[in-house]
């Protein structure tokens, strides 16, 4: 496969459009909400000019954090599937192939469904950070495996099947503690399953934006790997890419975005597969110096669009995120599937 470079000019004009887009999704989404607040006083607000309390407590506690939370989730997870879609070599994969987002979602139902009599009611500790923290050390458990793995397997299609059976054996566990669960702590943890954004607080994107940069970093000097990847091992190895090294590489990087991003706002589906997609398809290259920030912008526009759609501006209720993403992802899904197979 040769790379497809487009022109500089077209790509600076592209992703500055891109930018454009999602600086107006940005200011959407604090905009609109169960609560109408007029735009005067959102621009008020980021100028220091007049703006009634209620509507600053709004848009300071509530909206802000949730509309960064969602550029951050966005970036995080278009970027960490564009590198799983590049060394599987497959346009199905997301962020969750190796098995992370189950294996987060272990250290999650441990917590909430296993442990919650010791750990959640005597010390009253049922708070976002204990969640968090399990969901971390289940990502890290299948981490570990897959370095094994890859440290023994060098066929990188067997690597995707062994996470794929990994994520499914983790999920089986999962199901089990969900049966003997009650049914409060069930009903917390199937919450957090659905996905949500506006649990994150200021305290915790200190946390979430800083192992997000740190991931995305990695992809970028992960870059020059991508792309020789993009043109099959054997071209990458007789060009003096460590294999092993590479895939350790990328795989750190993926798991930190994806597992941070499922540690406080919940398993977030589709949007790792969709994007690259969606970037391949506007910026028509293969360049992954292209196509990295362009995946990053064009995620967290999908993601505030997600939030959007999931408040039902004008009313109380807010639908479940995952339940968005799945409706805007599975026809592109589909079409990506009837593509490449011709039906």
């Amino acid at each position: 496969m040769i790379l497809k470079i487009s022109k500089p000019s077209k790509n600076v004009f592209l992703l500055t459009v891109s930018f454009l887009f999602l600086v107006l999704f940005f200011i959407a989404d604090i905009l609109l909400g169960s609560i109408y607040i007029p735009v005067n006083e959102i621009f008020n607000y980021f100028i220091g000019g007049e703006i009634s309390e209620e509507h600053k407590i709004i848009i300071t506690q509530f909206r802000l954090p949730k509309t960064i939370t969602a550029v951050v989730v966005g970036a995080a997870l278009s970027v960490a599937g564009l590198q799983m879609q590049t060394i599987f070599r497959n346009p199905l994969a997301g962020p969750y192939v190796l098995g992370i987002s189950s294996g987060a979602s272990l250290g999650v139902a441990i917590l909430v469904l296993g442990f919650s009599p010791i750990i959640l009611e005597k010390t009253g500790l049922a708070s976002t950070w204990i969640i968090t923290t399990g969901a971390w050390l289940g990502a890290g458990s299948i981490l570990i495996l897959i370095f094994i793995v890859s440290a023994r397997v060098k066929d990188v299609m067997t690597i995707l099947i062994l996470g794929v059976l990994f994520g499914s054996a983790v999920s089986a566990v999962v199901s089990i503690f969900q049966y003997f669960g009650n049914e409060t702590d069930l009903k917390l943890y199937i919450l957090w399953t659905m996905g949500s954004l506006a649990g994150v607080t200021y305290e915790q994107l200190y946390v979430l934006v800083p192992s997000v940069i740190v991931g995305i970093i990695i992809s970028i000097f992960s870059v020059k790997i991508l792309n020789l990847l993009l043109l099959g091992e054997n071209y990458a190895k007789s060009s003096g890419l460590n294999i092993l090294k590479a895939r350790l590489f990328i795989f750190l990087s993926t798991s930190l975005l994806a597992g941070t991003v499922t540690a406080f706002c919940g398993p977030v589906g589709f949007v790792g597969i969709i994007v690259p997609h969606l970037a391949r398809m506007i910026f028509k290259t293969a360049n992954h110096n292209i196509l990295l920030p362009a995946s990053a912008i064009l995620g967290a526009i999908i993601i505030l669009f997600s939030d959007i759609v999931s408040q039902m501006p004008g009313y109380k209720g807010t639908l479940p995120l995952n339940s968005v993403t799945a409706i805007v992802g599975i026809p592109i899904v589909i079409k990506i599937i009837i593509s490449r197979t011709g039906i």
